[in-house]
């Protein structure tokens, strides 16, 4: 019986580094798409995210049986417990990158964001795909160095989003009022990706450490 539950437990891991994948795939394409105006890479990312909600309602549901036919205890009962809650999050990932890719599908032929903002956007979505990267080998390795690699990433993209609220606020920002909303959301949706990133790094540092850090890894 035990073997039964470390395998079950073990498959959840898998599930997760899984999901992982498939948000940093999705926002790849959602990033380049948003950039580029690629209207079909924007469908991919769209059409996936289905498959990363499926997979994200199997883990739950395997985790609370898990729970109800186990009774785990200890570390094994933090690790069905913050699996639930990291799919969440990665799950909400996945809708943002899916946010991201509507914008550029919305905007098609042209891009979303004025030529002023290319570079923070760039950037913001350069520390996205960095976050998303390495929570696939945090969720593999539980490596805590990895953690402390997307915080910083993090710290980088809040400085970034504060930059373009500032930009919009600025006086001498001329842009349409629908770019100036296409803009704030962009910078939000990023943003966001990076916040939940974050929240599973602090669950894998909790499950390594047993010890809830919420103001750092």
């Amino acid at each position: 019986m035990r073997k039964v539950f470390q395998e079950e437990l073990t498959q959840v891991g898998e599930q997760l580094v899984e999901i992982s994948k498939l948000v940093s795939e999705a926002m790849g394409k959602a990033a380049t798409s948003f950039q580029v105006a690629d209207v079909d890479l924007a469908e991919d990312v769209i059409a996936a995210d289905a498959r990363i909600d499926f997979l994200q309602t199997s883990l739950d549901e395997r985790a609370i049986d898990i729970l109800a036919l186990q009774g785990p205890v200890a570390s094994d009962l933090r690790m069905i417990v913050g699996s639930l809650r990291m799919s969440a999050s990665l799950e909400r990932m996945g809708d943002l990158a899916r946010h991201i890719a509507q914008l550029a599908r919305l905007r098609f032929p042209s891009t979303v964001i004025p030529a002023s903002m290319t570079e923070t956007f760039n950037k913001m979505a350069e520390q996205d795909q960095l976050i998303a990267d390495k929570l696939v080998v945090l969720l593999e390795s539980r490596d805590l160095e990895v953690a402390r690699d997307i915080l910083k990433a993090n710290s980088t993209i809040d400085d970034l989003h504060l930059s373009v609220f500032k930009a919009i606020a600025a006086p001498d920002w001329a842009e349409s009022p629908a770019t100036t909303v296409d803009v704030a959301l962009a910078s939000r949706y990023f943003e966001r990706f990076a916040d939940h990133g974050v929240s599973v790094a602090r669950k894998v540092t909790y499950l390594v450490t047993g010890e809830w850090q919420p103001q750092g890894i």
